[in-house]
């Protein structure tokens, strides 16, 4: 990919996954490690994979995708949590290690109806719309630069 493509001016890091809503002791560890291999681990995999050209070329910017709970908690939902607290803390010790040029940050994308929030509250949760985010998300992470290294930044 980086043979036909070259070096991506952006990374961001967005895939994952929610546990059903339930109390963390409820549940089975098995899912609780898909969980996590997806949303951290994914996270790292990428990362692996592209640091080594964005280094190479002295320019990029890493995004993480986190969450609002990836920096607060609530019940049923430890599991994603965990997993977004762990996207954090790895995002904020990578931007220590960069060298000049690049940029990491982890990023709450904000209250978006998706399936993941559906799952959790229902629809008609009062979500931003999807559509409308994007236009919104895009200007926003389109305008992330070297400065913001280290930051933990929000779509408003």
């Amino acid at each position: 990919m980086l043979s036909e493509f070259g070096t991506p001016d952006i990374i961001i890091n967005n895939a994952a996954l929610m546990n059903r809503p339930l109390n963390l002791w409820e549940i089975p560890s098995g899912e609780f490690k898909e969980l996590m291999d997806v949303n951290v681990l994914g996270t790292v995999n990428i990362i692996n994979a592209f640091m080594p050209s964005l280094i190479a070329a002295g320019a990029g910017v890493v995004v993480n995708m986190s969450s609002g709970w990836g920096r607060a908690t609530s019940p049923h939902v430890a599991p994603y949590c965990a997993s977004k607290f762990a996207v954090e803390g790895l995002t904020m010790a990578m931007a220590q290690e960069v060298p000049s040029g690049i940029a990491v940050v982890s990023l709450n994308p904000g209250f978006i109806d998706t399936e993941m929030v559906q799952g959790v509250f229902g629809k008609g949760s009062g979500a931003e719309n999807p559509s409308s985010w994007a236009v919104k998300a895009a200007k926003y992470i389109l305008n992330i630069g070297v400065s913001d290294n280290g930051h933990q930044l929000t779509v408003r």
